[in-house]
């Protein structure tokens, strides 16, 4: 049978834990070689008592291998599969390890058959406890914490081989949701995960004591922490008192250059509730909107402030990653990544040249015509339409005289004129009749003035 635990742990390289009757000691049970609560494995065999009612068994094995094979008393075996029907057996078969809990186990000699590692042991779980060291009463955030925690067996360390593969401590920060503070409804920060590897900041390996740092980067506000370890077979939890976690005691104060200075001036101003000024170095680097980048360290000092010059590479966005080392009023030396400190020049504005005081005068005299008052749509529109047909027939009249060259001929007929008139024409024609036909033409052309326009 599986389990699909990403972070599944055990206390021990080859645990054999065992439950006695009420009326046994679980100490003289397992007692081998002056050892108390375990016995090495002799050719990867062991003995249990007649009086043991449960045992837990765990080995470790080369990764990828298969599962190991129990060998019982009797011949039998009991194989991986068998968990599935026997509800005497739980088997936890993972990929460097077995876990197995047998109930009612047969008495007498036992074998495991696999590829086991060495120093295999079996132990009698006893009153397996997680210690941890206190948290310091003085931290902010942005802090470096180191934290040593320790599982102990009856009170004595465990020690046993392997620890690396199968234990973690988990350190949890827990929001009280004190409306008071600026964390209110934070809800849980995991921090870390130590292993007894040896690696990162655990000391030593395997020596049953994890060591870690682990960083505040959280908001600052009352936190309750919480240090656990979780195997199958038990589970441990710590949970410190509420502690308040303060803002970092430094303060931050700009400058800026003015327009012929070539610095600019950031000033960081320390509490000396918190800290001993004398100890505080800063070091870090300063990020320049033209990508440049500078690396820098400000001494301890007996003033409560330091001064860090920043180039003026005029408008931009500058950042400053800053790190604070030194001591708190406790004596405590303390390591902490402050957040960084940005501020942004904008970019200036370009003015546009004012005008010649002649052509500014110029342009005060000329004034704009406004509309008349009083035009309605419809005149608007009807002077419009007019102005476009007058265009088109004086368009017309040019391409008629200039480049086709053809005479422009009107004839126009006069309803109007009077009947005295008339009559007098008529009395014109008659008399220049006989003068013949183009005399008579003439005449004519009195009365009719030929203003038509050719068909050519």
């Amino acid at each position: 049978m599986r389990i699909g635990l990403a972070g599944l742990m055990l206390l021990y390289s080859a645990l054999f834990s065992a439950m006695t009757m009420a009326d046994t000691p679980q100490i003289t049970l397992l007692e081998r070689d002056g050892k108390i609560n375990e016995i090495p494995l002799l050719d990867n065999r062991f003995r249990i008592d007649h009086n043991v009612k449960k045992i837990t068994l765990l080995f470790f094995r080369a990764p990828g291998t298969p599962a190991v094979v129990l060998v019982k008393p009797d011949g039998s075996k009991y194989y991986a599969t068998h968990a599935i029907a026997d509800e005497k057996l739980e088997w936890y078969d993972e990929i460097s390890y077995d876990l197995v809990i047998v109930t009612d186990p047969m008495p007498g000699p036992w074998q495991v058959l696999g590829q086991i590692r060495q120093d295999s042991r079996v132990m009698v779980l006893g009153d397996i406890e997680l210690q941890v060291d206190p948290l310091p009463p003085l931290i902010f955030r942005g802090e470096m914490l180191k934290i040593q925690g320790q599982v102990t067996n009856d009170g004595q360390p465990v020690d046993i081989g392997y620890f690396r593969d199968v234990v973690t401590l988990y350190v949890e920060f827990v929001s009280t949701n004190n409306d008071q503070y600026a964390n209110f409804g934070a809800g849980t920060q995991s921090v870390a995960e130590f292993k007894d590897d040896g690696r990162e900041f655990d000391e030593r390996p395997l020596d049953g004591i994890f060591t870690g740092e682990f960083r505040l980067n959280f908001p600052a506000g009352e936190w309750q922490p919480e240090f656990f370890i979780e195997t199958p077979i038990l589970k441990r939890r710590v949970v410190k008192d509420p502690i308040i976690i303060a803002e970092p005691p430094f303060a931050f104060d700009l400058m800026l250059a003015g327009p012929e200075e070539f610095e600019h001036q950031l000033t960081i101003r320390l509490a000396s509730e918190v800290v001993k000024p004398e100890t505080v170095i800063f070091q870090g680097k300063i990020l320049y909107p033209n990508g440049e980048e500078q690396m820098f360290t400000l001494n301890g000092e007996e003033r409560l402030y330091r001064q860090l010059a920043i180039k003026n590479y005029d408008w931009g966005r500058y950042s400053v990653e800053l790190s604070a080392f030194g001591e708190n009023i406790n004596g405590r030396e303390f390591m902490a990544r402050l957040p960084d400190y940005n501020f942004e020049i904008e970019r200036p504005i370009e003015k546009v040249p004012e005008l010649p005081e002649s052509e500014r005068s110029i342009q005060r005299t000329v004034k704009v015509p406004e509309p008349e008052p009083g035009l309605s749509t419809g005149a608007i529109v009807t002077i419009v339409l007019v102005g476009n047909l007058l265009i088109l027939l004086l368009g017309w009249l040019a391409v008629r005289i200039f480049v086709q060259k053809k005479p422009i001929k009107l004839k126009i007929s006069l309803p109007f004129i009077g009947k005295k008139k008339q009559l007098d024409l008529e009395e014109l024609e008659d008399d220049t009749e006989k003068s013949g036909k183009q005399s008579s033409k003439n005449d004519k052309s009195a009365d009719i003035l030929n203003l038509s326009m050719s068909d050519d």
